[in-house]
């Protein structure tokens, strides 16, 4: 059992917990710290705290706002070894990856801090002779941010920045698997005197705290991250007050491998997008369609990249491709996938099974003889697997990529311009990542059809999710 006990950030200052979770390390299962479990009224005094504090923040210059998060962005490239040690350990990162998770954090608070003198309201014609129409973007008051334990350091600062720079105040929740760095993030809002009130950070489950800050009448925005049951769930609770959410959820990316790609390009690309975070990313590739012509050739360089993947303890080994999953429930949930697949007629042709010994190791995965209509194909898989569709014409594959309840992210592997375009005309996806890999960057829109989520994160767009307008109508004589 660990002594090391987290706390809740409240209006500005640290406050000790009574109940608590475990915190524990997926390499090895072993306890790291005990998180605490905040009770209703602990939440319902963060949302207090962000509401007294908003209208004061809001009155502040945006270009002062924008201050506060430089200077927190500073302070994390100053500490960025503390928090990529902390997210490989509690979140089984390999070193690149929670050196990227780290340093994109830090950037994208500078990113969503240079938006203070950018985002503008509007002047609009009027109908009448001596009337002026105004549109200003007004803060939306008091938001709440609900993180996932895939991305939970990102996650504060895509949830926080755009929020802060705005006007608005926030109440974060990270998740009880990830709580480690969202605690030593608080530490850094402590030290660079950001106003009490506008972050408050309240540990616990979603029955109880995320559920809280869904239907709380004093918030005006809810943001989450996570599954699309979680998300059906935050609905539901915000609709009690009309609140606005903004969801991005599951996904099960296609990705379409042409008779005319860059074999080698498009299996490195696949590859990597499957197995980084142990393939525990909502916008990573899920399922691959191959063209007849080129499938035997195809499916043996993704044998031998995947057979090639390196795996371990994120906390011992720097040279990895990717770590364990999150926790042993996920262990369980991709075994069991994997297992119906092969009861519907998928046939194994690398991996398949948990690793023995400590921690929640499961092996890089390919499936073939896989169609559409398999749970493999339909459900969203958060580990290492590759399920192999095999396809004949674009129309067909098309076809194929949009049978699905979501709708984040796809790729298409081709040298031929006219057939990528044809295929991003033909699919219903948030992102089409074209010859690449599938990560989005700071200021794209990340955003998904059907299932995936409601709302968006990054970039412009991103930033407009936390501003209200109010038309102002000015008749002069």
């Amino acid at each position: 059992m660990s002594d090391k006990k987290l706390q809740f950030y409240i209006n500005g200052a640290f406050e000790d917990g009574t109940d608590f979770d475990e915190v524990l390390d997926p390499s090895t299962n072993k306890v790291l710290s005990l998180v605490p479990r905040a009770t209703q009224a602990q939440v319902d005094r963060a949302i207090a705290a962000a509401k007294a504090a908003q209208d004061e923040w809001e009155a502040l210059p945006a270009i002062e706002r924008a201050g506060y998060l430089k200077k927190i962005a500073n302070k994390i490239r100053e500490k960025a070894h503390v928090f990529i040690e902390l997210i490989k350990t509690e979140g089984g990162k390999v070193q690149g990856l929670a050196e990227t998770e780290v340093y994109f954090t830090a950037d994208y608070l500078d990113y969503m801090a240079e938006w203070a003198r950018r985002y503008e309201g509007e002047i609009i014609q009027s109908d009448r002779p001596n009337e002026n129409i105004f549109l200003f973007k007004r803060a939306i008051g008091v938001t709440t941010g609900i993180l996932p334990w895939n991305f939970p350091f990102f996650l504060i600062a895509r949830k926080m920045a755009p929020a802060l720079v705005t006007g608005n105040t926030i109440v974060v929740k990270p998740s009880t698997l990830t709580p480690e760095n969202a605690y030593e993030f608080a530490k850094l809002v402590d030290e660079v005197g950001l106003p009490k009130g506008v972050f408050n950070l309240v540990t616990g489950g979603g029955a109880t705290v995320g559920n809280r800050l869904a239907s709380h009448p004093d918030v005006g925005m809810v943001s989450i991250t996570g599954s699309v049951s979680a998300g059906q769930k935050v609905m539901e609770a915000a609709a009690e007050n009309i609140t606005k959410v903004s969801l991005e959820l599951g996904g099960k990316a296609p990705a379409i491998v042409m008779p005319d790609a860059d074999l080698d390009l498009a299996a490195k690309a696949i590859v990597d997008s499957r197995v980084i975070n142990t393939g525990q990313v909502c916008n990573c590739a899920e399922r691959v369609y191959v063209h007849a012509d080129i499938q035997e050739v195809f499916i043996q360089k993704l044998v031998n990249l995947m057979s090639a993947v390196k795996y371990g303890n994120t906390s011992e080994i720097s040279d990895l491709h990717m770590g364990p999953l999150i926790d042993a429930k996920s262990v369980d949930s991709v075994e069991a996938k994997v297992k119906k697949a092969q009861e519907q007629g998928g046939r194994v042709v690398l991996g398949g099974k948990r690793v023995a010994g400590e921690g929640n190791f499961f092996e890089p995965t390919v499936i073939v003889d896989v169609t559409n209509e398999m749970a493999i194909i339909q459900e969203e898989v958060f580990g290492p697997v590759l399920p192999i569709v095999v396809f004949t014409s674009l129309e067909e594959v098309i076809g194929l990529a949009n049978d699905s309840e979501f709708g984040l992210t796809s790729s298409v592997y081709t040298s031929n311009l006219n057939t990528a375009f044809k295929v991003v005309r033909g699919l219903k996806f948030g992102e089409t990542y074209i010859n690449r890999e599938n990560f989005e960057a700071m200021q794209g829109f990340h955003a998904g059809f059907r299932k995936s989520g409601i709302g968006g994160a990054d970039g412009k767009h991103g930033l407009e999710e936390y501003l209200q307008t109010q038309v102002v109508y000015l008749e002069t004589n």
